[in-house]
């Protein structure tokens, strides 16, 4: 015959395991991220990221909303993760943005020296 506790060990190890996984739980709230999230999201939109890179950030909008489902649902970690994408993708488009604004200034700037430099060509002949 078997001791007791070689039978009940299984049991154990079971219930333990359970109670752990229910522990564990949905995480906390993402408040700050989803706070960090918004606030990439209108940092892109002051960058123009509508006009220049807007399918970066339609995907960055259309994430703190699945977010805010899955934050509905208290699926927190889940949440958490959609949230960072969201920031990243607004933080990309703002950057883009920049980059794209700033590129077609210096466009401009080259055309004007070029402006200038035939200006003083003409005026030298």
């Amino acid at each position: 015959m078997k001791p007791f506790y070689d039978i009940a060990r299984p049991w154990l190890l079971v219930a333990m395991s359970t109670l752990l996984v229910a522990c564990a739980g949905p995480g906390p709230k993402p408040d700050s991220e989803l706070q960090a999230a918004e606030s990439s999201v209108q940092q892109a939109e002051s960058a123009d990221a509508r006009k220049f890179e807007p399918v970066l950030l339609n995907r960055a909008q259309n994430k703190v909303a699945d977010a805010r489902e899955l934050m509905d649902r208290e699926e927190y970690r889940k949440a958490e993760r959609m949230l960072e994408q969201a920031a990243v993708d607004a933080q990309l488009a703002a950057a883009r943005s920049e980059t794209e604004k700033a590129r077609r200034a210096v466009a401009e700037i080259n055309r004007s020296i070029d402006e200038l430099q035939d200006q003083l060509e003409s005026n030298e002949s």
